[in-house]
């Protein structure tokens, strides 16, 4: 067994353990809920903790297979986020062949030039050219009403659920400083930090939070943000040596990456208050969908990517 699937199951074992530990504590904070009495602040908590098992356990899965597993993995889950965000985007007759080349053709080639390590026409190749060509293609249809909308909407689209998304396996490409494979353990690293990050946040926020961010968009405080941001730099600090940060860098990367997406959560809470809806859809009973799952990864993965990319390569 080499020292790379060695550390992959130590820190899955790790990983266990926690949520071993919280589920635990949720279970515990519910014994203590008077008898016929619920307390929805630890019933979300319970659910989150629930879907976290889901996610360790497919991420775990995929990561032992190895990169090719991991490009897949997020390959699906740029499908399934684009399809969740394109129900509620504006479309017309005239943008069917557009939306059938981002599905099919756009998000097939980003991940392809994941796989094939073209870190130079990964990092463009929707920024620059699709961004160009699908306004082209919905313009030769020749349908002008509420153009504008339309193609930005389908745009941000491709910017978030797929470039976004694949820049977390895009980490694949990274060389680390020692020569060694292990650059799969920054995946993991990024996607634990940030969803940790956002489940101490969570229950901070219900908590014990009293200032909220932006009242008229979310329930997230200051209080409940600054707790995940101090959560994820310590687990961070714990992990960094799976990473080429070293201990205080990789607690900075981790806040960093958890401060940045819990601020996506944000912009998210506004595209959903503005199309008038709750979820983006009802995967996941009481936590929506795709889309509800990855916000905070969405966002906080190009800063990450670019981050470690500037100054660690």
């Amino acid at each position: 067994m080499d020292r790379t699937t060695l550390d992959i199951l130590l820190l899955s074992l790790g990983v266990f353990v926690l949520l071993i530990a919280l589920t635990m504590l949720g279970e515990g904070l519910r014994a203590r809920v008077p008898q016929g009495r619920t307390n929805p602040v630890i019933e979300a908590f319970m659910m989150r903790v629930n879907s976290w098992w889901a996610l360790v356990i497919t991420l775990a899965l995929a990561v032992l297979i190895g990169p090719v597993g991991v490009i897949l993995l997020f390959a699906f889950a740029s499908f399934a986020a684009l399809r969740e965000f394109l129900t509620y985007a504006r479309k017309a007759r005239a943008d069917h062949l557009s939306l059938a080349l981002a599905c099919f053709v756009i998000l097939p080639l980003q991940y392809l030039f994941v796989a094939l390590d073209w870190t130079g026409i990964l990092t463009v190749f929707i920024p620059v050219y699709a961004f160009l060509l699908l306004p082209i293609v919905s313009a030769l249809r020749g349908d002008a009403s509420d153009f504008l909308g339309r193609v930005a909407q389908t745009q941000w689209g491709l910017m978030i659920c797929i470039y976004c998304l694949s820049l977390v396996p895009a980490l694949l490409t990274f060389d680390m400083p020692d020569g060694s494979d292990r650059s799969i353990l920054l995946i993991v690293f990024f996607i634990m930090v940030v969803q940790f990050g956002d489940l101490f946040e969570y229950y901070a926020g219900r908590q014990f939070g009293r200032r909220r961010i932006a009242p008229d968009l979310s329930p997230k405080t200051i209080e409940g943000v600054i707790a995940g941001v101090l959560a994820a730099a310590v687990i961070g600090g714990f992990l960094g040596w799976i990473t080429p940060f070293g201990m205080m860098g990789a607690a900075a990367m981790a806040a960093l990456a958890s401060f940045t997406g819990l601020l996506g959560s944000l912009v998210f809470a506004a595209i959903k208050r503005d199309r008038g809806v709750k979820d983006w859809s009802h995967l996941i009973p009481g936590h929506g969908g795709f889309l509800d799952q990855l916000d905070s990864v969405i966002f906080a993965a190009p800063v990450f990517y670019h981050v470690t990319l500037f100054v660690w390569g």
